[in-house]
């Protein structure tokens, strides 16, 4: 059974609910504390949403220094592959795993809402079980959730196909070219601002075809990464 560790900082709010998507996948959650520099052997590793002590300063500036970071860089460059949820995500661009950055939403509100997102790519180890252009929902809770970036680094991503999601209908925060995720060069690194982790059980998710709370599409994120280790 493949070993997905679930990191967890001072504020997180959603390590447990990460833990439970990898468990309801078939896989085996890994709990990785912040302060230890060690990530247990796992085959992949979630950066999973919440807050993270020095968002004040700005969000995943400090936690991306916790020694858990160094080991996840120094993977993730070696092809781990590593998923960043919300404030997971946010750290992933403090530590220089993708690019950009993340500011306040452009309305300067809080939103959780239940998003729709266009899968823009499904060829990575988070995103195989999904098929390019389809529409998926799953929740969005942020306040920093507006990526920006300068517009060669916009292009690039563009051109060479690493943007993973786009916000569809709405773009909640004012992402620009409504990014919702990326990933890097290689694929294996993703980060998204919506919660897959959220939507991964009948009765606890967002509405779907079959009725209100029926919504599972969060959970092929974490059945696609374990298909692709076994791979």
């Amino acid at each position: 059974m493949s070993r997905i560790g679930v990191v967890t900082f001072p504020g997180t709010l959603d390590d447990r609910d990460a833990a439970r998507a990898v468990r309801l996948a078939g896989g085996e959650p890994v709990a990785l504390w912040h302060a230890d520099a060690d990530l247990h052997g796992v085959d992949a590793v979630v950066l999973p949403g919440g807050f993270s002590y020095g968002d004040y300063l700005r969000a995943g500036a400090i936690s991306r220094f916790a020694p858990v970071m160094g080991e996840v860089v120094d993977a993730a460059r070696g092809g781990l592959p590593v998923l960043g949820i919300c404030n997971g995500f946010q750290v992933l661009t403090e530590a220089h795993l993708l690019p950009g950055s993340m500011i306040k939403n452009d309305h300067l509100h809080f939103v959780c809402r239940e998003q729709v997102l266009s899968v823009e790519r499904a060829d990575t180890p988070w995103t195989r079980d999904y098929a390019a252009g389809e529409h998926i929902t799953i929740p969005l809770k942020n306040q920093d959730g507006q990526y920006v970036a300068d517009e060669r680094t916009l292009d690039e991503l563009e051109g060479e196909g690493r943007v993973v999601f786009r916000y569809e209908g709405w773009n909640p925060n004012g992402s620009r070219r409504g990014i919702a995720g990326i990933s890097n060069a290689a694929g294996n690194v993703v980060g998204l601002m919506p919660h897959p982790e959220h939507a991964v059980e009948a009765g606890f998710g967002p509405d779907g075809p079959k009725g209100p709370r029926t919504g599972t599409d969060g959970l092929r994120f974490f059945t696609s990464v374990l298909k692709a280790l076994v791979s």
